[in-house]
């Protein structure tokens, strides 16, 4: 099976990533596990470069990457990864509006003020929302990210991974 057909079993078809593990049952996890876990976002949000961290996540061609981002069912697994992944960070969709913003359970999470690895998952989401067509959401993301860090870091401490996360969604 070639990146792009396991791209698509695993988001959009009820597909297992390389260790048995399905979409609904990592979206099921509690924020504990999602944070002390690091071989599953490469599955959830997938881009066209290896990861250092799991060679055995799905690499699919940009070429790929535009076909995916017209599958319906890959397009509702993408959405519902961003969903929870939201809500781990203590974040929540403003449908009406389109945005982000802090969620109910927001409380000044660590992520938002020290540099953790998070970083790195953070410009993974953008950048492979961005390359799924999920443009909207990735801004959206990127908006919020932006306001939060200088709230949270200041001007000086967020600057670079802004500058990731502004790259990410280009």
């Amino acid at each position: 099976m070639d990146d792009a057909a396991r791209v698509r079993d695993f988001l959009g078809q009820g597909g297992a990533d390389h260790r048995g593990r399905t979409l609904m049952e990592i979206l099921g996890w509690p924020d504990a596990r999602l944070e002390g876990e690091h071989d599953f976002i490469q599955w959830l949000f997938p881009l066209d470069t290896p990861s250092p961290v799991n060679p055995h996540a799905p690499v699919p061609s940009r070429a790929a990457f535009a076909a995916l981002a017209r599958d319906a069912a890959v397009l509702e697994g993408s959405r519902a990864a961003f969903a929870r992944m939201l809500a781990f960070y203590g974040l929540r969709r403003e449908e009406a509006e389109g945005g982000v913003a802090k969620a109910a359970t927001w409380n000044g999470k660590d992520w938002a003020q020290h540099a953790t690895h998070n970083d790195l998952r953070l410009t993974r989401i953008l950048r492979s929302l961005t390359l799924l067509g999920l443009r909207d959401e990735a801004h959206a993301l990127l908006a919020a990210l932006e306001a939060l860090l200088l709230e949270c870091r200041g001007a000086q401490r967020a600057q670079v991974p802004l500058g990731y996360w502004r790259e990410a969604v280009r």
